[in-house]
This record gives C-alpha cells, structure tokens and sequence, in this order.
C-alpha cells in the first residue's frame, strides 16, 4: 500500500475535518459534562490537567488484561501520534524511537529525546539514552509529551519518554505471566504488589529468550525493577528505584541490503556470523524521590540516582581497516558510571478565581566513561578481543536551572510559561598514545537558554484551543564528537549544537463519556542540524547542516461504539527536510566531502505519513481486538538513493479470563502481520556498508496464559 500526500481533495482530509466538526457540532448543542481528571507528569505541574496545558500528551495506561509479550517498548507505543516506535527485531541495538522526526538519526539506542522511568533520568547528560531496562511487568502508564515544552527538560529533549509504576497499596494483587510464539520467543515474568504497614511496593522481574526472526538474532534478556514506597509525616512521600538489565551476548544479524531482503527478508549478512557480531550489556542502577508538601500551598521535591552500565560490543570491523594507525579496532568495551541530582520548589498560590502554580528547581547529571578498544581478531581467528587499540576517559556533566509558572488569568485563559538554562561539558583523556597516533585528549563546553510558553482558551468545558512556542537545543553524543570528518585524530571539537524554534497550535476536545479527539500543528526550524559527514570502516563522522525543518499534522481519536465496543485512530504527517544544501563523502577513502544533498531534501529514517487504527471488544471475560498500521516509505540515506517502502501490518488478538475463587486465570493469544506481508520495519540511516534496512518480522503468533492472586 502505498501513500499519498495528505491534501485538503484528499479522502483523508475529508474523513479528518468531519471528525473534527463532529465534536464540535456536539459540544455546541450538548449540556457540559463532567470532565474526568487525567494525573500527568509530564508537565511538571501537581494540581493541573493534562487537558488545561497547551501541550501534546499521550498517556498510555498498562493494564495487567493485555495480550502483549511485554518484551520492548515498541508494543505500548505504537499508534501514538507524532511517535515512531520501530522494532529492529535486533536486540543489540534496542529499538528504534523518534518523535516529529527527532531521534531518527540514530543508529543504535535513542538519541534527541528524554526519557525516563519512575523519575530517574534513562538518558544521559550528552543526550544517548536506553529503553532496554524499561520493564513492563510492574509498569502502570507511559507519558509521551511532545512539541515545544519538552525543552523545559534540557539538553536534547526534542520529546519526553516516561514510563511510571503504580505505588504497591493494600489489596493489590501478585501474578505470574507466560508467553511463547514464532521463532523461539519465551516470556516468564513476576510481579508482587502491595503495603505492608507504610511501606508500599511493587517489584516485577521478566525473562525474554528469542531465537530470532533472522539467523543469528538470538538473545536472552533478564530485568527487574522495584519501586518501594514509604508514606512520611506531613502526606510526604519517599520512592526508592532500583532496577538492573542483563542482556549477555545478544548476536546482531546487523543489515542488509536492498538486494539482499529483495532475495529473502530472514538473510543475514555473512559478515555478522563471520565476526560473530554481538552485545552484552549489564546495567544497575537505583534513585530516591522525595516529596514534602509545605505550608501555603507550598511543596519540595528532590531527587538522586546512580548506576552502572557495562557494554562490549563485537563489530564486524574488516582486519584491512583496522591497519590503520587511528582506528580504535573492533571490539568495543565500555565501562560507564552515572549520576545525578534534582531539586525543585513548588508554590500553588493566588485567589480561587485566577490561581497560580510556581515551579523553580536545578538540576546535575554526570557521567563517567571508561572507553577502550580492542581488535576483532587474534591471527586468523575472527571474533574475538585481541590487541588494545583505544583507552580513554570520558566525562560529560551538566549543570541546569529551570523555572515555569502556569497562571489561570482569566475564567477561560490561563498561560504556562518556562525557561531552562543548560551548560553541558565534555572532556575526554586520551591513555593511548602509541607510535603514530598522538595524544586525542580534549573538551568542550556547550551552554543554551531555552525559553517556552503557551496560551489556552476554554471556548466550552469540553474543548480547548492552545498555542505554544519556545526553543530547545541538541549537542552532539560522546559517539558523535569520537571522530572527525577529515579523518584526522583527535576529537571532532568543531561541532555546534543544534537550536531549534519551535510552534505548536491544537484542539482538545472530550465529552465525559469516552469520546476524545486531539488535533496537532506544528514547525520545528533548526539551525546546525547535526547530520553523518562520512561513514567510513564502521565510523560516522558528524557536520552541522544549516537549516533543517520538521512540521506537520498529528490527529488522535477514541470513542465508545457501544458498552462493549470502542475505536481508536491516530494519524500524523512529518515532512522533515533539510533547508540548505550542503556536501558529504559517500565513498570509502573520502575525507573531503564531494557530494551534494540539495536543499529539500528529506531527512533520513522520518516517515511522511503514518496511522493507525484499533478496534477493541470487550464482553464479561471475554475481549478482542483487531489493528491496523501503516507507515509511508523512509528514506535511509541523505542523497536519497535508498528508500524503504511504505507498507501496512494488520493485527489480532484475543482473550478469556476466568476467575477461581480468589484467583484469576486469563489465557490469550494474539498475531502479528496477520496477512504475511514482507515489509521493512526500520533503516540504519547512512549506513556505511549500504547495508540500510532491518526487515519487519513475517506472520507471528503468541500464545500465553496468566495466573493473578488476589489478596
């Protein structure tokens, strides 16, 4: 299926503006209804809305009836509006996530936005962060906040990822979940939940195993997570976090080729055998949070974290490459230690009539990295850790103060303004300073001021009408400034962030008895977009590109079709492309860029267009669901000479829950690309080899079954 460009004589335009001036024709005629109170944190504000803020949020609830594996992130977001969460299907590099087009760059982890998990920062101070210790077992809900108020959350916050747990209360339930299904796939999982005296708690621990969609795709994957909640004088609060992730020797088929998935969309290109491509991974890390109210509307609020995370990674670097004097080999071994701190200070004050909530807090992170490198060969033998090529020290720290204040000034007006000043350092010591290849040591400091602010207007109870605008900014990773694009040693210290300004305008509307729509517009102008100068011998080396824009349209709809039966839509477009033309090397050997990318042209791994729809029913123990997504074709390189297609993925599933005395079963069943399509579900954007494109996974069924106890 492929798609057409979203017009004001197209079919979907026609089906858009009707669900649009449906609701709008009810909430004249109709009666105000009540409206339900939605708990957000996305906005950082404790007695306001979601639906009163001029923001996009998407809230997700996790309820424990799902048919899902709980396996990755990519299950509980896919469908939201504005997001793109890809499944690599390669549990070596995480999946993929990019929000308005932000993030769609990277290559492995997730890079531009800001995430989270019960508070405690997943992404560090440089803007590289991971989803792969998110543990849905335990999980409660996952906020998304998109547009120009994700700047208030600093450095690359181009959106804001955060997953919550539920606070374990008296009468929660403990369960156990099982799943198995097509190629390999195995789920055990645990939770326990609950009070005892003023302790409150909730801790969940899963195993994954999977013998892969593609040969050599296999891995297994332990993660737990706690959240203890401890009730303290005065209605404060204390949680304590841990969580931890082992994920050992998890193979990378790595990409292939246009021609290759043309041939057979489970190949695996030789190479990755050949080397035994691989990723093991363990991290640990554990947070407090506390809350006091104060006297007068008052309130504090602080936070502090640690961890660990250890990665050697095995790359299917050539032995020719490696002869080079500079290259940093093919083994990668990187021992990291992070932390940080956050306080702020809350005042909700002013008369009944026009009141006021007050937020000011600073906040530091840190990070500590070990980075050596190794070669991929001993001999003849390939795949292993040979001869050390690379041992550095790595430090990036930032140091924030931020402020926001939301305002009702006037019965149906109230404003939310913010502003959020970053001084981000890196500083790298070079401990290998061999023969030809000299002392790389050195740093950079980056600092930004992001002011934001938005106005909303209540023209009914039911619906809103709001407006913001504010900028943000992005500095290169640690990975990013590793290398220059003139080939030459030493730290790519000629790189600038990235600033963006940013506009947003919407619609919100709801009526009390399920029905809700959100309607999104929105322009990002960036100016030192950072975008691939040269990827040579399995290294990207980064430019800053002048002017780079992402605008578009996002819509998101859901209503009750009776008791037993509810719809859900989404649809967002994304035109994301570069404003000024600019050169990079596309060829091996290259140290001068000697290729155009003309102005206009698209960004790399950004769909244009993107929807999806559910259909859910739900009777006594009984429920079903059936889904729909497509996405638009994804251009993978910057001179757009490779392209993956657009497609379209149905889904079903289905479930029955019995109840046994104090206890519940629920057995379910669900499959994934029902009609078999061969599709490509993500691309490695400007990968060196041309290998561009992971492959969507064919028909896959799971079956599972869970026990639930009740107290």
């Amino acid at each position: 299926m492929t798609f057409r460009r979203f017009t004001t004589r197209s079919p979907e335009f026609a089906v858009t503006s009707l669900a649009l001036l449906l609701p709008l024709t009810v909430a004249a005629t109709e009666a105000p209804a009540a409206l339900e109170a939605i708990t957000i944190s996305a906005t950082r504000l404790r007695t306001v809305d979601a639906f009163d803020v001029p923001a996009s949020i998407s809230t997700v609830a996790l309820d424990a009836a799902n048919s899902r594996a709980d396996v990755n992130m990519a299950e509980v977001l896919s469908g939201l509006p504005g997001v793109a969460a890809l499944d690599r299907q390669n549990y070596a590099q995480d999946m993929q996530l990019s929000i308005r087009g932000f993030g769609a760059r990277s290559t492995f982890g997730v890079r531009s936005l800001r995430l989270y998990a019960d508070g405690i920062p997943a992404a560090m101070p440089d803007g590289q962060g991971q989803l792969s210790h998110f543990n849905l077992m335990g999980a409660d809900r996952v906020e998304v906040l998109r547009g120009p108020f994700s700047a208030l959350y600093g450095n690359s916050s181009g959106g804001v990822v955060q997953l919550w747990s539920k606070p374990g209360a008296v009468g929660d339930s403990w369960r156990l979940k099982a799943t198995g299904g097509s190629w390999g796939e195995r789920t055990l999982a645990a939770q326990a939940a609950g009070q005892v005296a003023d302790v409150g708690y909730n801790v969940a621990v899963s195993r994954f195993n999977t013998d892969g969609w593609r040969d050599h795709a296999a891995a297994t994957r332990d993660s737990g997570n706690g959240l203890f909640t401890v009730a303290l004088p005065g209605a404060g609060r204390l949680n304590l976090v841990g969580n931890y992730l082992d994920l050992p020797e998890a193979q990378d088929p790595l990409g292939v080729t246009r021609a290759q998935w043309d041939a057979d969309p489970r190949l695996t290109t030789p190479v990755a055998t050949q080397y035994d491509t691989r990723k093991s991974v363990r991290q640990v890390q554990g947070g407090a949070v506390w809350e006091q109210p104060l006297a007068a509307g008052q309130a504090l609020r602080a936070m502090v974290y640690t961890g660990s995370r250890q990665v050697l990674q095995y790359l299917a670097l050539p032995i020719t490459t490696q002869a080079n004097a500079l290259n940093s080999g093919g083994v990668v071994d990187l021992d990291s230690r992070y932390g940080g701190g956050d306080l702020r200070w809350s005042w909700r004050g002013g008369s009944a009539a026009q009141p006021f909530e007050l937020t000011a807090g600073v906040n530091s992170d840190k990070q500590s990295q070990h980075r050596q490198g190794f070669e991929n060969f001993v001999g003849t033998a390939l795949g292993v850790r040979g001869k050390l090529r690379r041992d550095e020290d790595n430090t990036v720290r930032n140091v924030d103060e931020f402020a926001q204040v939301w305002w009702q000034l006037a019965p149906k007006v109230s404003v939310l303004a913010g502003v959020r000043h970053s001084q981000v350092t890196f500083d790298s010591v070079d401990n290998y300073i061999v023969g030809t290849n000299p002392n790389d040591s050195g740093g950079i400091d980056y600092s930004n001021t992001t002011p934001v602010g938005g106005v909303v207007f209540e023209p009914t109870a039911q619906s809103r009408i709001y407006f913001s605008a504010g900028t943000g900014f992005e500095t290169p990773t640690f990975n990013e400034l590793s290398y220059r694009a003139d080939g030459a040693a030493g730290l790519a210290l000629n790189l600038k962030p990235a600033t963006s300004r940013n506009v947003e305008a919407g619609f919100k509307w709801r009526d009390g008895a399920g029905t809700a729509l959100e309607l999104a517009v929105f322009k990002a102008d960036t100016s030192d977009e950072l975008a691939v100068a040269r990827n040579v011998g399995g290294r990207s080396s980064f430019q800053n590109v002048a002017d780079a824009r992402r605008e578009g349209f996002e819509m998101a709809f859901e209503t009750p079709l009776s008791q037993q039966l509810s719809l859900q839509l989404s649809f967002t477009q994304v035109d994301a492309t570069f404003r000024s033309a600019y050169l990079i090397c596309n060829a091996v050997g290259c140290t001068v860029p000697n290729v155009a990318v003309a102005a206009g042209s698209r960004i790399p791994g950004v769909a244009r267009q993107q929807g999806h729809a559910a259909l859910r029913w739900q009777s006594g123990g009984w429920n079903a669901s059936a889904e729909l997504s497509q996405m638009s074709d994804i251009v993978a390189n910057d001179v757009g000479t490779e392209v993956a297609p657009a497609y379209s993925v149905g889904n079903i599933e289905a479930g029955r829950q019995l109840t046994i005395g104090r206890s519940t079963l629920r057995l379910f069943a669900r499959i994934d690309n029902i009609a078999d399509r061969r599709y490509i579900g993500s691309v490695i954007v400007n990968e060196g080899n041309a290998r561009f494109y992971e492959p969507g996974t064919g028909r896959t069924v799971i079956g599972g079954l869970q026990w639930q106890r009740e107290p």
